[in-house]
């Protein structure tokens, strides 16, 4: 959705036919350059950049033992560089470069910053995007960033419990797997720790970026947009991987800075990652292929009080659905047969499940019927939804 500006159910079946993100900007005259991540088809990564450096796929593995941890007898640590996944051999990456292992964000980070360096003297306008593999599992990270969160001083998520309690569809799923079952606290400050290192290195690779930004001539006249394509549970809610539709998973970071963007403005409207498109082609009066679907969020960049949805739809596969208002999220389970109802101001942790409250009775029917609505705008897979005879 990202790369094409189309809904999920219309990406899925009109992706290779719709023109993308960087083909648009390079087609209106961009240098369109692509390194690290990328999780679509290797034809839409060629119709997307005029060139490429070294790429990946979704992720890297690190072996049988990154799984169900912490447990007796398993030694895998984040900074072994022994264990492949983020550790690279640089020849596979690099054939000029002298044989060393070294983390995939500085790899990507390295290539990100010899093109902008390359960038300095141009005067053509360009297109970088930077697909970090990080902070995916496996969390890996040298020792030294992970020695910065000691694991018996992680805080334990307010929403944690052991198990979900009820299976919300791939309980088993291979994400959910990296700690055993059921959750222990012990387990939950382990992958916190190494998820909050991972993350900080990663951040120093992205800083590498930046500098080379504001040290070159581009600074003055370049956006920069940081985004990832969702959150993570990591412990709460007894999950621990994105197969869930709770603000933990579904909530992303979306960072934008450059000319005519106050620094340090904030924006708390619902708005979809997927804008990136539009408000790309906006900033750089492009025109934008009609096929696109969500909006600009340049209004917001400039100050202007407008709300560009009053609610969103988000789902994971035939497993689950839900619309989410300022206030309030309803969420539907049909294979499972269940429901949770949030009132989100007052329990931003999502604990208190408010369904089967007979004073909510009319803001039930309310959510769903905008979730209907969603379903049938957006062309679901699914039917609509319903809720449970106990809800």
């Amino acid at each position: 959705m990202l790369n094409s500006g189309l809904t999920s159910f219309h990406a899925k079946k009109g992706i290779n036919q719709t023109p993308l993100w960087g083909e648009t900007l390079g087609n209106a005259g961009y240098d369109t350059h692509m390194v690290g991540k990328w999780h679509l088809s290797q034809p839409n990564l060629k119709r997307s950049f005029k060139a490429t450096g070294p790429t990946s796929g979704g992720m890297f593995e690190s072996g049988p033992e990154q799984y169900n941890r912490p447990a007796p007898g398993n030694t895998w640590t984040p900074w072994d560089t022994s264990l492949k996944g983020q550790w690279l051999e640089t020849e596979q990456w690099e054939p000029q470069a002298k044989e060393e292992i070294r983390h995939s964000a500085a790899v990507w980070a390295d290539y990100g910053v010899e093109y902008l360096q390359s960038r300095a003297s141009q005067s053509e306008p360009f297109f970088l995007y930077v697909g970090f593999n990080s902070p995916h599992d496996p969390r890996q990270a040298p020792k030294e960033f992970v020695d910065r969160y000691p694991r018996n001083r992680i805080q334990i998520p307010p929403n944690y419990v052991p198990e979900h309690p009820f299976d919300q569809g791939d309980a088993r799923v291979r994400d959910e797997k990296l700690a055993p079952f059921p959750r222990s606290r012990e387990a939950v400050q382990v992958h916190r720790s190494e998820y909050y290192a991972h993350i900080t290195y990663m951040d120093a690779q992205v800083g590498r970026i930046l500098d080379t930004i504001e040290r070159s001539p581009l600074a003055d006249n370049t956006y920069v947009i940081f985004t990832a394509d969702h959150g993570l549970a990591v412990g709460q809610h007894g999950l621990m991987g994105k197969q869930n539709v709770y603000d933990h998973s579904i909530r992303m970071p979306l960072m934008i800075a450059g000319p005519g963007i106050k620094p340090g403005s904030r924006n708390d409207n619902l708005v979809y990652q997927h804008s990136m498109f539009a408000t790309t082609c906006d900033l750089a009066a492009v025109a934008l292929p009609p096929s696109v679907e969500f909006p600009s969020l340049v209004p917001l960049l400039r100050g202007k009080r407008i709300a560009p949805h009053d609610a969103i739809f988000s789902y994971y596969s035939e497993f689950q659905r839900t619309v989410r208002t300022r206030q309030h999220k309803l969420i539907v389970y049909p294979k499972a047969r269940q429901a949770q109802l949030f009132d989100l101001a007052k329990d931003p942790w999502e604990t208190v499940n408010l369904i089967a409250k007979p004073e909510h009775a009319a803001l039930k029917k309310d959510l769903l019927a905008r979730l209907h609505r969603f379903q049938k705008d957006l062309d679901d897979d699914l039917p609509a939804v319903e809720l449970p005879a106990s809800a």
